[in-house]
């Protein structure tokens, strides 16, 4: 049984969608139908059937995804026992990531490991909120860093900073040039917002609502690339995002941001596990490079 189709297989169970599982692996959807379906080949019956929406297991899938999770955490630990053996830290670390993580954090955490540990391989997946926790649950990432609006009280998650928000304009606009804005004041602004459905959406769209008003995106991107680039080229249109988004953009002059108030909107950066099974000794000491650097940073995902 290969290991890897394995967890492809746990992955689109969990994700209950090829293309969406394609997308965070970053290949054809194609390809992983012919894993999928290959590995059905190798099973001996049919374990998804095809819904307008994605794929559903069918019943032998359920009771084959019951049996494999458990082998999986099984041989997981079977290499980790191994590994512990032979005195070297070694082996893959699958980290996922929110976009305002994904530079400067992982490259310093590269760096580290690099130097200090380098039988260990860091494997950097990009995702949001609502994806990266469905990677977690189906074992596709070992740990990851995500936003929360509550503080995280369990085991399985840390808090490692806050973030506020903040309204950002191109440089020179008279509005963001306050330290703060009450939230209120994005009321009949040109916005450019992410696409629905989304946490980070919803959140604003909810804290509209609670003042009497609703936002007018007069754009819509995922991409928090595109966001900043329609700011910068369109003078007088504006974007909602959190400050590691933007922190490199603010020292460089190219975007200039205003503290949103009355609500605040405070999102806290957490570091989770996964709820079930153990974790290797690389992703531990993966985990204490993380919480390192962000604390020599000032408890920030960015360096002042």
């Amino acid at each position: 049984m290969n290991v890897q189709a394995v967890r492809l297989f746990l992955e689109v169970a969990e994700a209950g969608s090829l293309n969406r599982v394609a997308a965070r692996r970053q290949t054809a959807q194609s390809h992983v139908s012919r894993q999928i379906t290959d590995f059905e080949g190798q099973c001996g019956g049919r374990l998804f059937r095809r819904t307008g929406r994605g794929v559903e297991l069918t019943e032998f899938g359920e009771r084959a995804a019951a049996r494999l999770r458990h082998w999986l955490q099984e041989t997981d630990q079977l290499v980790q026992e191994l590994q512990s053996a032979s005195g070297h830290l070694m082996g893959e670390v699958r980290l996922g990531v929110i976009p305002s993580a994904a530079h400067p954090l992982t490259t310093h955490l590269l760096e580290r490991l690099r130097a200090e540990h380098p039988g260990i391989r860091l494997s950097v997946a990009e995702a949001q909120g609502a994806e990266l926790d469905a990677m977690l649950d189906s074992g596709a990432v070992d740990l990851a860093i995500l936003f929360r609006f509550q503080k995280p009280s369990g085991r399985e998650e840390t808090a490692l900073c806050r973030a506020d928000t903040y309204l950002v304009s191109g440089p020179g606009d008279a509005l963001t040039a306050a330290p703060t804005q009450n939230f209120a004041r994005l009321a009949g602004l040109p916005l450019v917002l992410p696409r629905r459905p989304s946490h980070w959406r919803n959140a604003l769209d909810e804290a509209a609502r609670s003042l009497g008003f609703k936002l007018e995106p007069v754009a819509e991107a995922d991409s928090l690339t595109v966001q900043k680039e329609l700011v910068t080229r369109l003078p007088g249109v504006y974007s909602v995002l959190g400050p590691y988004t933007i922190a490199a953009d603010l020292r460089a002059g190219r975007l200039q941001a205003t503290r949103l108030v009355r609500p605040g909107l405070i999102r806290h950066v957490t570091l989770a596990l996964p709820r079930q099974g153990k974790s290797s000794q690389a992703s531990r000491m993966v985990v204490q490079h993380i919480r390192a650097i962000v604390g020599s940073w000032g408890d920030q995902l960015t360096e002042s």
